[in-house]
């Protein structure tokens, strides 16, 4: 993976169209190309290119609010000598900071480097954070726990029209953004099994919610992937000493059911499921102590199953 920093971004992809912004407006407000390049700090042929739109840049900043809010409050700040280039400069940094915050350079960011991906990224915004590295290693152990499950032969059978879904919840998680699943779900397409995309926190409401009823009930249960319903898993389950716990389906609040169900039994089962309901295509979560776990389990079930 390239190394790259957001104030190279800066430099190679903001500032050339910032530039060229600045320089049609103050045109357009009537300064001479000379007087452009004394205030921009660059060459006269330069604004001559960037006057005449042959500067590139990128229509993410462009097409941004703030960016052009920014850049005309600069703009008539020049030209009516009512802002001095440390006035300038001052509105630059705070646009910046701005957009870096979830902004355009933040998404710059993240495809040059995909690894920051699904992470809510806010090194540039509140430096060095602890919880970051939590947050990457929760992301990696559901990638990688995608990808054994994507490998078992007898997985694509296993999976319900609605999808399969692999979620992982952070220590002490609060909502459902703090369980990391895969966006879109995974689908079995022509007996094979497709992830769309890279795990996300908050991207499945469904899984998550089976995550956190497990974990407030027994922190040590983080893992959990939802599979459907089949008489032979379940009978797989039972022949290695797990005791399905059936829940009902058609509860509104799913997460309060679940809660007290596993509080009833005085433990998280490995294995919950439930039969549908109209409407409700039958589903069954294994449960494990990481995503890694969970998926170990479904695979041990499934290969027994078939």
């Amino acid at each position: 993976m390239a190394l790259v920093l957001p104030s190279e971004l800066v430099v190679e992809q903001f500032l050339p169209t910032v530039r060229a912004m600045l320089a049609t407006r103050l045109a357009e407000r009537g300064m001479t190309q000379r007087e452009i390049a004394t205030h921009l700090g660059v060459t006269q042929a330069a604004v001559s290119k960037y006057v005449g739109g042959e500067s590139g840049g990128d229509d993410r900043f462009r097409d941004h609010p703030e960016t052009v809010a920014a850049v005309d409050r600069i703009a008539d700040g020049l030209a009516s000598d009512e802002m001095d280039g440390y006035d300038a400069l001052t509105e630059l940094l705070a646009l910046i900071r701005d957009l870096e915050d979830r902004g355009p350079i933040c998404e710059l960011h993240e495809e040059e480097m995909p690894a920051l991906r699904g992470l809510g990224c806010d090194l540039c915004v509140r430096g060095l954070d602890p919880d970051v590295r939590t947050e990457r290693d929760v992301l990696s152990t559901v990638r990688t726990a995608a990808r054994t499950l994507a490998a078992v032969p007898e997985m694509a059978d296993f999976v319900p029209n609605v999808g399969t879904n692999i979620g992982m919840a952070l220590p002490e998680p609060r909502d459902e953004t703090d369980v990391a699943a895969i966006p879109g779900r995974i689908y079995a397409i022509g007996g094979r099994i497709e992830i769309p995309a890279n795990p996300e926190f908050g991207a499945s409401k469904h899984v998550a919610t089976a995550v956190l009823a497990a974990t407030d009930v027994d922190p040590g249960i983080r893992g959990a992937v939802n599979v459907a319903t089949d008489d032979g898993l379940l009978e797989a389950a039972r022949e290695r000493g797990i005791e399905p716990l059936e829940f009902d389906a058609d509860y509104d609040d799913r997460d309060a059911h679940l809660r007290e169900r596993f509080a009833e039994r005085g433990d998280v089962p490995r294995v919950a499921y439930h039969r549908g309901a109209f409407g409700i295509e039958p589903a069954t979560y294994v449960f494990g102590t990481d995503a890694g776990d969970a998926v170990e389990r479904v695979r041990d079930l499934v290969t027994e199953a078939t």
